[in-house]
């Protein structure tokens, strides 16, 4: 640790291009070094999240990358972003954050902070939040409890430490979210709620299916016109253009098969989905980020053949005129019931739920009185600029 450090040894250099996104990437690898439960992220995938060429959702967007060196030794990193459709959505001057990995070091975590401080200043930003790599739709949070198991796909790892530092910078807690693990078993829900759920389902508006691949890029933007709808008033969010729906459609397609999403219709209207991903973490956990020369082969064989046994359900959603309504609760619980047995028949044995608000109690309540447990959570950092 070097809290009494000598600021003068800490470089600060903004990156750029291709060979800039490779030096990023690799600087969020150096925290990590001694830490059994860190898993690298296929660093392609990360080379397109971070390149506005690539990533449709840095369209129209202001974005720097920062890496911190401490004599000469690169020893962190952080992103600055301000993102268009926040900044109209929320009407609000507020920069994100993100990307941010260091060693435990307070000058260096206090420079990195100060660096997309300075640049969002000069932007006319008078907030800053995070971390949102890059937004709530994408990597979000700071890991500030449960660090002894490993991310789940599309979820931040992290040190103890970076909570410390990051406080030290006067930054205050804006958001809790939580991640709950869960175990399949069959004959999870209590009788009297199946029940309940049989009841509100039996109509014969109601009707459940999974995906039809024959129609997938029209499936995705179903999902994502319900999700639009459902999270809208939730905290953070931010509306997806067509061109993130088309994107994401091409990321999902090659990982997932047809019981990982799920959706319900009333009255021949799509009006709850859920979506599940094979924990991808899980496969690459030895590739060390690289897919090739041969790794590319591995991860098929692990996704398609062996098949994983973890498996992450990222998002669920009602739409808004149902909420409160019983068959709005029980397709819910229909969902999660559906995921469970699919998960329980093609070998899926522990499972993450995540991420929940902290001010959606409901939800919490729901999962938790079905066997999930927190254990993990993420903490979403503000301040005033």
């Amino acid at each position: 640790m070097a809290d009494g450090a000598n600021p003068s040894a800490i470089t600060i250099e903004p990156v750029s291009g291709a060979a800039g996104r490779k030096a990023f990437i690799a600087a969020g690898k150096v925290p990590y070094k001694d830490d059994p439960h860190f898993v690298a992220p296929l660093e392609f995938e990360v080379d397109a999240r971070l390149n506005p060429a690539a990533n449709p959702g840095l369209k129209g967007a202001d974005v720097q990358l920062f890496i911190a060196k401490k004599n000469g030794e690169v020893a962190g990193r952080i992103s600055a972003f301000v993102n268009p459709l926040y900044v109209a959505h929320y009407n609000e001057k507020t920069g994100h954050f993100g990307f941010l990995d260091a060693i435990d070091d307070a000058d260096v975590f206090a420079a990195l902070i100060k660096a997309a401080e300075d640049w969002m200043r000069a932007r006319g930003m008078t907030k800053i939040a995070g971390p949102f790599s890059f937004s709530v739709n994408e990597e979000c949070g700071l890991l500030i409890d449960g660090f002894d198991a490993p991310p789940y796909v599309m979820m931040p790892h992290g040190r103890p430490w970076y909570q410390r530092h990051v406080e030290a910078q006067g930054y205050s807690k804006a958001m809790d979210m939580f991640a709950l693990r869960y175990i399949p078993r069959r004959q999870f829900i209590p009788e009297k709620r199946m029940k309940f759920i049989e009841r509100a389902l039996k109509s014969p508006k109601v009707s459940i299916r999974n995906i039809d691949f024959a129609r997938f890029n029209e499936e995705i933007a179903t999902l994502v016109d319900i999700y639009r709808d459902a999270w809208s008033d939730n905290w953070g969010f931010v509306p997806m253009t067509e061109e993130q729906i088309a994107h994401m459609a091409k990321e999902l397609r090659p990982i997932i098969e047809k019981y990982n999403i799920i959706f319900c219709e009333y009255d021949g209207e799509p009006v709850a989905f859920g979506l599940v991903l094979p924990n991808v973490m899980e496969a690459i956990r030895d590739f060390d980020g690289k897919l090739l020369p041969f790794n590319w082969a591995k991860l098929l064989w692990r996704l398609k053949v062996k098949k994983l046994s973890q498996a992450r359900m990222p998002l669920m959603g009602v739409r808004k005129k149902l909420h409160g309504k019983p068959v709005g609760a029980a397709f819910a619980y229909k969902i999660i019931e559906m995921v469970n047995s699919a998960n329980m028949d093609n070998g899926v044995t522990e499972s993450e739920l995540s991420w929940i608000l902290e001010n959606n109690p409901d939800m919490l309540n729901m999962l938790t009185d079905m066997g999930g447990e927190i254990y993990k959570t993420y903490r979403i950092y503000e301040r005033g600029l």
